[in-house]
């Protein structure tokens, strides 16, 4: 089995990597008025969920912004007509589209 400096759960993700990908989410989010905030949530948890290995398996996000994006018009639009009410479930909702979309690979 694998392991990093001797464990077996690891996350090997480095920081000028984090802060690129953060920094290019914030961008591509700021340019397009939020509208591709689905897109950067998904590039940033999926590097975060790719660079994870949890008891020797490392995990493997496969989440699409197009499949999120969906969903994200569909929570917007309850969060409106619910007067901001769905908006307390749109988290639980987008961690739960998250856990949907990450498998190991081993």
């Amino acid at each position: 089995m694998q392991t990093h400096k001797g464990r077996l759960s690891y996350f090997d993700g480095g920081l000028l990597q984090f802060i690129g990908w953060t920094i290019l989410g914030w961008i591509v989010t700021i340019c397009t008025l939020g509208i591709c905030l689905p897109w950067a949530i998904t590039m940033i948890y999926g590097w975060k969920i790719n660079h994870t290995v949890i008891e020797g398996k490392r995990m493997k996000f496969n989440g699409s912004a197009v499949g999120l994006f969906g969903n994200w018009i569909k929570w917007w639009f309850l969060t409106i007509i619910t007067i901001g009410i769905y908006g307390f479930w749109v988290f639980i909702k987008l961690e739960d589209w998250k856990a949907k979309h990450t498998t190991f690979v081993n």
